[in-house]
């Protein structure tokens, strides 16, 4: 394959990805199924509600020692643990929550989740 072929290719991929814009999507509001929340209960609600937490994206990892970690400089390469194409994690506050994939909207990157962690696995995870 020459060189020309990649950068066609890579054009390709560019267009085809401006034509399948990601669009934010609106999450509809938490309601309870069942019974009804007290007046002292949505209070507690929307106080959790607006805790901050850290959402990050994982690209892989990678386990060096204390002398190759000080002989990186510019232009180094560190070898992660994930293969090419393989989805990111995203993590909530350390804990893995989803795995997803990279996009960009309006010259900014993003991620489109393709795997939600159930409940029950990030329980197990935890024992």
């Amino acid at each position: 394959m020459s060189t020309e072929d990649t950068g066609d290719d890579w054009a390709q991929a560019m267009a085809e990805q401006a034509i399948e814009e990601a669009h934010a999507v609106e999450l509809d509001e938490l309601t309870g199924e069942g019974q009804t929340l007290s007046a002292d209960e949505a209070a507690k609600l929307d106080t959790i509600m607006d805790i901050p937490v850290t959402i990050s994206m994982e690209v892989g990892r990678s386990f060096i020692s204390i002398r190759n970690l000080l002989q990186l400089n510019q232009g180094s390469v560190v070898e992660l643990d994930r293969v090419a194409g393989e989805p990111l994690d995203v993590m909530v506050n350390g804990t893995l929550i989803a795995h997803g994939e990279v996009v960009v909207v309006n010259d900014k990157f993003g991620i489109r989740l393709t795997d939600v962690i159930s409940q029950t696995e990030r329980i197990k995870k935890l024992k």
